[in-house]
C-alpha cells in the first residue's frame, strides 16, 4: 500500500531548516503516526509523502508556504506591560501562552520596555523552508475506529498543523 488519503502512516524523520539546525526528529522507538488526509501534519509534508511505500526513504523539501506559513509582521505586536504579571522579570526570548479573542496563542518576547512588551505571535518556524529526511516505516489502511476518532476533538502532535516541534 502507498501513502494516500485514509492511510495510517508511520514515519521516522529528521527535520532541519536552511541554517542546518535540526529542529525536530522522531526516534525509531516512536515514529510519527498520522492518518493521511486528516490534516494531522503540515500540508507540504503530506503532499510530498503521497505515493511512497513502507521501506522507502527520501529527502523532502517543504517551502514555508506549505509548512508553517510565511512570517507575518502584523503578528508582531506591542502589548501593554500591564498584561504581564506584576513583578515578573519579563526577558527577551521568553515564551508565553496568551489568551486572544480567537483562543490561546503562543507568543515570543522580542523587546521589553517599561510600558510595553513587543511580542511575536508567528509560529516559531514561520518563514522557514523545511527539509525532512524521511523513512516510511509502515503504511496500512486506517481502521474504522481511527477514522471515527478523527471526528472527536483532539490536539495533534508531531509535525502537524499545530506542531509540537518546539513547544
Amino acid at each position: 500500500m502507498t501513502v494516500q488519503d485514509k492511510a495510517h502512516v508511520e514515519i521516522e524523520y529528521s527535520l532541519t531548516i536552511d541554517s542546518g539546525e535540526v529542529v525536530d526528529r522522531s526516534t525509531p522507538e516512536e515514529p510519527l503516526e498520522f492518518i493521511c488526509g486528516a490534516r494531522q501534519i503540515i500540508p507540504g509534508l503530506e503532499k510530498e509523502l503521497q505515493g511512497m511505500k513502507a521501506g522507502e526513504s527520501a529527502k523532502l523539501i517543504v517551502e514555508a508556504s506549505e509548512g508553517y506559513g510565511e512570517r507575518n509582521e502584523q503578528l508582531v505586536e506591542d502589548l501593554p506591560r500591564k498584561y504581564f504579571p506584576d513583578g515578573m522579570d519579563v526577558q527577551i526570548g521568553m515564551i508565553f501562552q496568551a489568551n486572544t479573542p480567537s483562543g490561546p496563542a503562543r507568543m515570543k518576547v522580542l523587546e521589553v520596555a517599561e510600558e510595553h512588551v513587543k511580542a511575536d505571535f508567528n509560529h516559531p518556524m514561520a518563514g522557514e523552508r523545511l527539509t525532512f529526511d524521511v523513512k516510511v516505516v509502515n503504511v496500512r489502511e486506517a481502521t474504522e475506529e481511527e477514522l471515527e476518532a478523527l471526528k472527536a476533538p483532539h490536539s495533534s502532535g508531531g509535525c502537524g498543523g499545530e506542531c509540537s516541534c518546539s513547544d
